[in-house]
């Protein structure tokens, strides 16, 4: 968080991002006028962004790359991704549904999950999903005796190479302890290979792994690959897959690697391993493709000083549209649309309306002194992992999504009715 009070670094702001006379526009559309239109809280997306990052992803990676839905999924965001050349890596029979209904083929679909139900599998299989990232021993079984009954379908074995990257614990999934895939170290990984190997109604096709979330050190990726190297090249399947992972810039003085960095140090490591180039190299990217694309409307409600101690700033949202600064502890940034170039003198705490102590949007937020209720307060970098995780918590309808292009903005999730909150009561 910036201690001296500095107007918002611009660098967390999508690439469109334009100030005039200190209000900010998006892709050429007035943030303002849009909480006006569509009222708060609101997210916005600035759709080319969006598109760069997909073609960003494809240039960098190649054909196979897929987009983690998890990050942001809509119906409209599934089109996009598709629309740039990239599959979609969906991990529910949920995200699935969505991935189809915005019309992404199922062999551009990948499927993840720690623990699929059969249905899952049954449907993925039906519809023809494009590949099945296996995780556990018992799912081996399940998935093997369900595909008799239809074309094989192509398998990868998700192994857990060890590498605990430097992020939170909860995002972690690389380690020897954790929930996902076959451990590389006890042998467990060569097991699944080995038994799929052996299996008719399943075509092994690659190895993937994942080592977790918000990752800033390219160097983690590369030691899985140090890790991995060998076992690659002794099966060599058609695929290896790294999952995905990178961080993104989500407050000031943050830095993080681009895509094309992120592909670049991880095929520079399995060339400097002598990996065949008939291996295809693959990733997941999600929060690298979305993040910055978002930004994040709220209306301050109240203002609570509480003299010598802190300034409350209570705003119409919180920990149900962005649960992440309560879940992991994440930072985020806050700003005035109306003053982006203004500095940022006061010190406030941003809060929720939620009835919880810890329903805290930012605990040390920077804002300008002349803040009052009724203004519009800002998020920047909101994109990833905010609608996907937002919750009816309290009973409050979760916000709508606008897309902006071009100088239009289009409504591509409306926002929930008190009816509809009503709408599986029985």
């Amino acid at each position: 968080m910036p201690e001296n009070g500095n107007a918002l670094d611009i660098s967390l702001l999508p690439d469109s991002a334009r100030i005039k006379n200190g209000r900010l526009s998006i892709a050429g559309v007035d943030l303002l006028d849009l909480a006006s239109q569509y009222g708060t809280p609101l997210f916005v997306y600035d759709e080319q962004y969006l598109r760069d990052r997909c073609k960003e992803a494809v240039s960098a990676w190649g054909e196979g790359v897929a987009y983690a839905s998890k990050a942001f999924l809509s119906k409209a965001m599934a089109r996009l991704a598709y629309e740039e050349g990239m599959s979609l890596d969906v991990s529910t029979g949920g995200e699935l549904h969505v991935a189809l209904a915005g019309g992404v083929p199922a062999e551009n679909l990948v499927l993840h999950g720690n623990n699929k139900s059969d249905q899952e599998l049954i449907t993925a299989l039906e519809v023809g999903v494009g590949r099945i990232v296996v995780d556990s021993f018992d799912e081996i079984d399940r998935l093997v005796s369900l595909a008799k009954n239809y074309p094989p379908p192509k398998v990868l074995v998700r192994v857990t190479p060890g590498v605990e990257a430097h992020t939170h614990e909860y995002i972690m999934t690389g380690q020897q302890d954790s929930k996902f895939g076959f451990g590389f170290a006890s042998g467990e990984a060569r097991q699944a290979v080995e038994r799929l190997q052996q299996c008719a109604s399943v075509e092994l096709y690659g190895i993937h792994c994942h080592i977790g979330s918000q990752i800033f050190m390219l160097d983690s990726f590369v030691k899985a690959v140090d890790i991995l190297a060998d076992f690659i090249k002794e099966f060599a399947l058609p695929e290896f897959c790294i999952g995905g992972g990178l961080g993104v810039a989500y407050v000031e003085g943050e830095k993080a690697p681009s895509i094309t960095e992120w592909a670049f140090a991880v095929k520079d490591a399995c060339a400097k391993h002598n990996i065949p180039s008939s291996i295809k190299i693959t990733a997941e990217p999600g929060r690298s493709i979305v993040a910055t694309a978002g930004i994040t409307l709220y209306t301050v409600g109240t203002i609570k000083k509480i003299p010598n101690i802190r300034t409350f700033v209570s705003v119409d949202g919180g920990m149900s549209d962005n649960p992440r600064p309560v879940l992991y502890g994440s930072g985020y940034e806050v700003f005035l649309p109306r003053e982006v170039d203004a500095p940022r003198p006061m010190k406030t705490t941003v809060v929720g309306k939620h009835c919880e102590s810890g329903d805290i949007i930012v605990k040390d937020a920077q804002v300008p002194d002349d803040l009052a209720v009724g203004d519009i307060l800002a998020t920047p970098v909101t994109g990833a992992y905010g609608f996907s995780m937002a919750s009816n918590y309290n009973r409050l309808p979760r916000p709508p999504i606008v897309f902006v292009k071009d100088g239009q903005a289009r409504l591509v999730v409306r926002r929930e009715t008190f009816d509809d909150l009503l709408r599986n009561e029985v």
